[in-house]
């Protein structure tokens, strides 16, 4: 649906454009002056030049790019490549991971379920659904996640929506004394007692699917690298230290 929209706007904003001269001091004043006009869910959250001259770097809320004309009047949805060294870097996903770090980890701990090592060498975000297969293999294995120095930060991701009675399971979760005891129960397919209080399961689901979460377990490095899906927890740990 995130692509389907974009590629709207895109349509919307080539149709019939004529660039005009514009400075580079009033450049992001036009970029947001033309996205104001389209309705777009997320929020920009900064302007610059990109590594291309001539085109504007336009973060989104999540950390998501799109590419700009000085102007404003065309937009760029895609990947720009560095094909200059040994080996072609995408710059975009170096980017957008940069901006995915920073909001995952301006997520309060609060609002998360920890489970850390006395010393954790870094950490992982997993977006988690306790009725899911390998979420649950996953959580097996979080001693020796633990063990080999990995905190593993837990964010809600119903992945069947909202309105399921597994949302009502995670938010009885996070609204539980001892919201880890809750998650194991969950993970084991045991029953958790019901429970409300206002929680950031919604909030959390939300975000997920702003920064691309698709299924679950879905697995944020600490630099904001995805991986989607399952690993071994020496695997898993291996990529861990490697993307800190």
């Amino acid at each position: 649906m995130r692509k389907k929209l974009l590629a709207g706007w895109l349509l919307a904003m080539v149709t019939g454009a004529v660039q005009a001269e514009t400075t580079q001091a009033d450049a992001p004043e036009a970029i947001r002056a033309t996205l104001s006009k389209l309705n777009m869910v997320e929020s920009v959250e900064g302007i610059e030049p990109s590594p291309v001259a001539g085109l504007y770097q336009i973060e989104l809320s999540g950390g998501r790019l799109l590419y700009a004309t000085p102007d404003g009047q065309q937009l760029i949805q895609g990947a720009i490549f560095d094909v200059s060294g040994e080996r072609p870097r995408n710059l975009t996903a170096e980017a957008e991971a940069r901006g995915v770090a920073r909001t995952l980890n301006a997520i309060p701990a609060s609002d998360l379920i920890i489970f850390a090592p006395p010393e954790p060498k870094t950490h992982v975000t997993v977006f988690t659904d306790p009725d899911c297969g390998y979420c649950r293999k996953l959580h097996l294995e979080m001693e020796e996640l633990n063990a080999l120095g990995i905190e593993v930060r837990y964010a809600a991701f119903p992945r069947s929506g909202m309105q399921t009675p597994t949302a009502a399971t995670m938010q009885s979760i996070w609204c539980a004394k001892d919201r880890q005891g809750a998650m194991n129960l969950a993970k084991q397919g045991k029953p958790v007692p019901a429970a409300t209080c206002d929680n950031p399961v919604e909030g959390q689901f939300e975000l997920g699917q702003q920064i691309g979460v698709q299924g679950t377990p879905a697995i944020f490095m600490a630099n904001g690298r995805l991986i989607p899906g399952y690993q071994p927890a020496a695997q898993l740990a291996r990529e861990a230290l490697e993307n800190r």
